[in-house]
């Protein structure tokens, strides 16, 4: 697959102005933040509490944003001029999740910041915080592939959101509901997972089982980005 820096960057840079131009989209990072702000005041310094501010970040920024930056290429029939330019996949996928990328790293380190969150293991946490990232990305794309506009992206994300956000809470009902065990492999619940984990004594398969996870979850959710995307170019 070649890779070409130049139009990765010229995909970043388109991705850029349609961010800081369209307002109902830019004005979405600034919500984790807001409520970081507030869960500090509450005074519910739990490693819980942290991570739904966390998880929240991923959903309503990564995800969202992507999702959105897509359906406009989308609504402005750009995606199909994209996808038969001579820029490859590669360059595509990469470029047009780079901007998302930066855009996370910022805001979920500044919601770190506001809620007090001090990770006992930094080194750890940032590379889970950083594959998570790449699959809220990856949802995000996936998401962005299934609509035909900024609307319809605003509304199919609305599951993902409150499936991911707040599906690590579910766990505490897993001992009366087996069903909703499941909940514990969603990569929200395994990064909350291994931050507690990183708290306390902690062995090795503490460390890989939550990092495999959420090395699994991006990889498939990949996948079928890709051929979502391949199928579309055929259509």
């Amino acid at each position: 697959m070649n890779i070409s820096m130049t139009r990765i960057q010229a995909i970043f840079m388109k991705d850029y102005k349609e961010f800081s131009r369209n307002y109902a989209v830019s004005t979405m990072a600034l919500l984790p933040l807001i409520m970081a702000f507030v869960y500090n005041q509450t005074g519910a310094h739990t490693i819980s509490m942290y991570f739904l501010s966390i998880n929240m970040a991923f959903s309503v920024v990564t995800t969202y944003i992507q999702c959105c930056l897509i359906a406009e290429e989308k609504e402005k029939n750009t995606l199909r001029s994209l996808m038969l330019s001579p820029a490859s996949l590669g360059d595509i996928l990469i470029g047009k999740s780079l901007f998302v990328f930066i855009v996370t790293s910022v805001i979920v380190a500044t919601t770190i910041f506001i809620v007090g969150y001090k990770p006992s293991n930094l080194f750890i946490i940032a590379i889970a915080l950083m594959l998570s990232a790449v699959f809220y990305i990856a949802l995000g794309t996936l998401c962005g592939l299934f609509t035909k506009s900024i609307m319809e992206a605003s509304i199919i994300v609305l599951p993902v959101m409150l499936i991911f956000s707040f599906g690590p809470l579910a766990l505490a009902l897993s001992s009366t509901n087996p069903i909703v065990k499941i909940a514990e492999w969603l990569p929200s619940s395994q990064l909350l997972v291994l931050a507690e984990a990183l708290e306390k004594t902690y062995t090795t398969m503490d460390v890989i089982i939550p990092i495999a996870t959420i090395i699994a979850w991006s990889l498939v959710t990949w996948i079928v980005a890709g051929f979502i995307y391949k199928k579309r170019m055929v259509d």
